[in-house]
C-alpha cells in the first residue's frame, strides 16, 4: 500500500529472489514509429534526464533516422534500431501500447555492453583525426564510430601517435590529445566506442 494511498493495496508475489514491485523494463518504440505517426503523432519526446550525452546522442540519432524512413515510407534500415541495443539500457518492451507489457523479474540491472574511449575533435579529409581519450582502449582492438549524420562503422585500431608526434599503443592519461588514422573522414563531435562488459553482476 502507498503511503499517500490508504486503503488501496497492490498485490505482490514473492519468490526465492524476492518480492517484485516495479517492472525492470525500459520502453522502446523504434520498431513502431509507423503505428504512432498513423496514429497521429506529429512529435515524440525520448527521455533524457539523468542519461548521458552519449545517450542522448545515439538514441535521438536512432529515432531521427527511422522516422524519417517511416515517414517516406522505406523500411527503417536495422543499423539504426541496433544502436539502441549499443546505450545503457535495462530490457525493452513497448510498455502498454500493445497490451500489457509482462513483468522481467530476472534482476534490475542494465545491459551496459558499449563504453566511449574517445571523441573526434578533428578530422581531414583523408581520415587523419585528433581525438581526446575518455577510457581505455589501445591499438588492435575494434572500435565503432558514431556521430552526426554518420552511419556507424567498425574499424580495428593501428598505430597512433601522441601530441607530439610519438608513436603510442595506448594513450593512457584522461583527456590527453591524441591522433589516429581513420578510413574516412568523420564530423567532428564523433564519438570511438569499445565493446566492454559492465553490467552490474
Amino acid at each position: 500500500m502507498e503511503e499517500k494511498r490508504p486503503g488501496e493495496y497492490f498485490p505482490i508475489e514473492e519468490d526465492q529472489q524476492g518480492a517484485y514491485i516495479l517492472n525492470s523494463r525500459d520502453m522502446c518504440m523504434i520498431d513502431h514509429l509507423g503505428d504512432l505517426m498513423d496514429a497521429g503523432l506529429s512529435s515524440l519526446k525520448i527521455e533524457g534526464r539523468a542519461k548521458s550525452a552519449y545517450y542522448a546522442a545515439v538514441v535521438t540519432g536512432a529515432y531521427r533516422h527511422c522516422l524519417d524512413d517511416a515517414a517516406a515510407g522505406r523500411i527503417p534500415d536495422p543499423v539504426w534500431r541496433d544502436e539502441v541495443e549499443h546505450v545503457s539500457h535495462r530490457p525493452y518492451s513497448t510498455g502498454f501500447y500493445y497490451g500489457p507489457p509482462g513483468q522481467y523479474y530476472a534482476n534490475s540491472r542494465y545491459v551496459r555492453e558499449w563504453q566511449v574511449v574517445a571523441l573526434v575533435t578533428g578530422c581531414g579529409a583523408d581520415g587523419d583525426a585528433t581525438l581526446s581519450l575518455r577510457n581505455k582502449f589501445r591499438a588492435g582492438d575494434t572500435v565503432e564510430l558514431v556521430g552526426p549524420d554518420l552511419r556507424p562503422f567498425a574499424m580495428t585500431v593501428r598505430s597512433m601517435t601522441d601530441g607530439e608526434g610519438r608513436p603510442i599503443d595506448e594513450p593512457r592519461t584522461p583527456q590527453m590529445t591524441f591522433h589516429m588514422k581513420l578510413p574516412q573522414a568523420v564530423p567532428p563531435f564523433t564519438l570511438v566506442r569499445h565493446a566492454v562488459e559492465l553490467s552490474a553482476k
